[in-house]
């Protein structure tokens, strides 16, 4: 079955600023990333009672679950932080951007200057952005913004690899289908990596 088929049948329905503000520049068209089924996403039952309508990132599996109602939930594929960078913890969606801006943290440009100091005044939103067609903001209370994000990417090579400076990824179209599903203010745990 065709990926934007299955998407846009399955999960058609959706539930209903920070940083640099360079002006974005979204492709008409996104790419067809072509991924195996095992990589769309899909409603699949959950055996723990979680609160519906919350984000929950299990690192060990490379599974980002958006929880619904009678126990079931929406299972995306995504790529996490690489070891060292990815943060366990529970936060909240403080901003919610499309196509946004992007600027390297001051541990990146620290870690990594040849790789990052060329956008330190920020890298305007776009297909080839690191943060891809639409992120999440992760906040914690007392804290604020904190650098962490859910985003696109448009990368598939990406997924179910530990490869981010600590966000969890996923392809942009299924980064929109999330995006168009979640409120300001849901809550998001990340769960403890497992060997």
């Amino acid at each position: 079955m065709h990926r934007r088929t299955f998407i846009g049948g399955t999960f058609g329905l959706a539930l209903s600023a920070v940083g640099h503000q360079a002006k974005a520049h979204p492709p008409k068209k996104l790419p067809d990333y072509n991924l195996p089924v095992e990589m769309l996403p899909r409603v699949v039952p959950i055996s723990v009672s979680f609160a519906p309508f919350e984000i929950h990132v299990f690192p060990g599996e490379f599974g980002l679950y958006w929880t619904l109602p009678g126990n079931i939930a929406v299972r995306y594929v995504v790529g996490i932080g690489r070891p060292g960078l990815y943060e366990a913890g529970e936060f909240y969606v403080g901003a919610k951007k499309e196509w946004p801006s992007w600027t390297p943290t001051p541990g990146m440009l620290r870690r990594e200057p040849g790789v990052y100091s060329r956008w330190r005044d920020g890298m305007p939103g776009g297909l080839n952005n690191p943060l891809g067609s639409r992120a999440l903001y992760l906040f914690q209370p007392g804290r604020g913004d904190t650098f962490l994000r859910i985003h696109g990417t448009n990368d598939p090579s990406t997924l179910a690899r530990r490869v981010s400076n600590g966000c969890a990824r996923m392809v942009n179209d299924q980064m929109i289908d999330l995006y168009d599903r979640v409120p300001m203010d849901t809550r998001v745990v990340l769960y403890p990596p497992t060997a």
